[in-house]
């Protein structure tokens, strides 16, 4: 019936708008100062040294105390499994980039003072590249990277 199948999707869109309604009167919604703080340049970057600049930090130097641990080889680029482990003192921030796809930085996390500097997450691959961690500590600008052999690329290019 057509107008079953209406009313549904007014519900569905009625009900999600409800929520939205809810977050932003609870104050669990970001404000427009705090959006206004997105680093827009950053995520454009199309290489490692742009978005880095980008970010406002210096070219890092390879450390074997950042950990990065992605698959050898992806079966499906859309959805690889990544994990960060800073054992670097004052880790205050980790990011995540990927030098082939068309937006190279992925991911920035923010560390705070008492956290466990480690994050685990799932990126979207375009083709078979090197996935760059950055972690930031005492100052320190420090990288890991690994390749990783895509089969099925998952940025729809």
């Amino acid at each position: 019936m057509p107008h079953d199948e209406d009313r549904r999707n007014f519900l569905k869109a009625g009900g999600g708008w409800s929520l939205v309604a809810v977050l932003a009167a609870a104050g669990m919604l970001p404000s427009q100062a705090a959006l206004a703080d997105w680093n827009k340049s950053a995520f454009d970057g199309k290489t490692v040294a742009e978005t880095l600049k980008a970010l406002g930090i210096e070219p890092a130097t390879a450390s074997a105390s950042l950990v990065l641990t992605v698959p050898d080889i992806a079966d499906n680029g859309a959805v690889v499994p990544v994990q960060i482990a800073s054992r670097l003192a004052g880790t205050t921030r980790l990011a995540l980039m990927v030098e082939k796809n068309p937006n190279t930085l992925t991911a920035v996390f923010e560390i705070l003072p008492d956290a466990v500097p480690e994050v685990s997450t799932r990126i979207k691959m375009a083709q078979t590249s090197n996935v760059v961690a950055i972690a930031i500590a005492e100052g320190k600008v420090y990288s890991a990277t690994k390749e990783v052999k895509v089969t099925l690329g998952g940025c729809g290019t």
